[in-house]
């Protein structure tokens, strides 16, 4: 897994480990159900704490981008792989749709705002 870590960076390690691993799974280049590194050994390849790590997969979890299977290990879920050419498909598709009716780009922003914000 391609993962470096920046020490002059202001986002912390767990931050970057975890938008690394979302980032892989959302190109698919982490497809569902790859099982991850153990938390220790990618701590240990990447040198950091195992609660760095530990902290990362934890957020990646309760973002539900991966699953703890006990023994089995963390694996990718299926919500993860592939959002980020969905969510570009999503957000094209209701420009069109937007354009169509007549909406101005700045109504047709303020309202995905808002729906964000409902939901």
């Amino acid at each position: 897994m391609d993962i470096t870590i920046d020490p002059a960076s202001a986002t912390p390690p767990y931050e970057q480990v975890r938008l690394r691993i979302a980032a892989l799974a959302a190109d698919g280049e982490l497809a569902a159900g790859t099982r991850l590194p153990p938390v220790r050994q990618l701590a240990g390849d990447l040198r950091l704490a195992v609660n760095t790590v530990a902290r990362a997969y934890r957020e990646l979890e309760q973002a539900g981008l991966v699953e703890t299977r006990g023994r089995h290990g963390t694996v990718v879920t299926a919500k993860a792989t592939g959002t980020s050419g969905q969510a570009q498909r999503a957000a094209a598709a209701y420009v069109m749709r937007t354009r169509a009716l007549g909406v101005p780009p700045e109504t047709a922003l303020a309202m995905v705002k808002a729906a964000l914000e409902d939901h």
